[in-house]
């Protein structure tokens, strides 16, 4: 067996960290009723930033405890760690990595399109910052109030707007996506992930190469967005921590010399 295959058969037999995997179980319990409401209930093109003056009464983004905690922890989590939030805290970011278990394609390679379509977190965060900010984030769907959850989601989609309706379905249609390619939105569309990832050059903490590299990219495989520690979609899980063959891979505060 060559070195590369000796690699890649220690790194296949890692498994996931279960601490992250608790944390994200916790963040779910936590957080997935607010992603539900931003998906199938939030009357606004823009979830989660107008929660404010949200008429919807019942959703926990009108809780101020939630709202605030969740806004202001975010860029705290940047500052300490990159997109940690993405690979630690995001309740969407979790089912989208169970969706991924299930994928057709990992594409945890190198190559043009690999390296092209993370691309498309900018054009998902430059959508969003035009619906929001341009279009003045519009109500684009009757508020419902209704508890019950088939009878909501129901009502959330009789009563949309076209634009609400396009919104719904692409979001749905590419997390939904993730079956064919694995985490699609996280990787390639989200665009919190497109926000987070302009600013986690400037973070404390992060999982890093050193020089000692060699890019047998054992770390890419073991890797559910399929990057490589501290490029394009690291979210410093450390679930390639342990799969370095030549022990190249830290954490902590990267310095010239590292």
């Amino acid at each position: 067996m060559s070195e590369q295959q000796t690699a890649t058969a220690k790194t296949g037999s890692l498994s996931l960290p279960p601490i992250r995997r608790i944390i994200q179980l916790v963040m779910l319990a936590v957080l997935g009723q607010w992603a539900f409401y931003g998906i199938f209930r939030c009357p606004f093109l823009v979830p989660f930033v107008g929660c404010r003056v949200c008429p919807v009464i019942t959703c926990w983004g009108r809780i101020t405890a939630y709202f605030w905690t969740f806004w202001l922890a975010l860029p705290l989590s940047v500052m300490f760690a990159g997109r940690a939030f993405c690979g630690w805290l995001c309740p969407g970011g979790f089912v989208n990595q169970m969706l991924g278990k299930l994928s057709f394609a990992k594409l945890r390679v190198d190559n043009r399109f690999v390296r092209l379509a993370p691309y498309g977190l900018a054009i998902g965060l430059l959508v969003a910052a035009f619906l929001w900010i341009g279009l003045q984030n519009p109500r684009a769907m009757v508020p419902i109030r209704v508890g019950e959850f088939w009878n909501s989601i129901r009502l959330s989609f009789e009563h949309a707007s076209l634009a609400w309706l396009v919104r719904t379905f692409v979001v749905l249609g590419l997390v939904a996506a993730g079956l064919l390619v694995a985490n699609l939105w996280c990787r390639f569309a989200c665009p919190t992930g497109g926000l987070l990832e302009l600013f986690k050059g400037a973070a404390f903490f992060r999982v890093f190469k050193t020089d000692a590299c060699t890019n047998c990219d054992a770390c890419r495989r073991v890797c559910e967005m399929g990057a490589r520690p501290d490029e394009t979609n690291c979210t410093n899980c450390g679930d390639c921590l342990h799969s370095c063959p030549v022990d190249a891979i830290k954490f902590g505060r990267k310095t010239e010399n590292r």
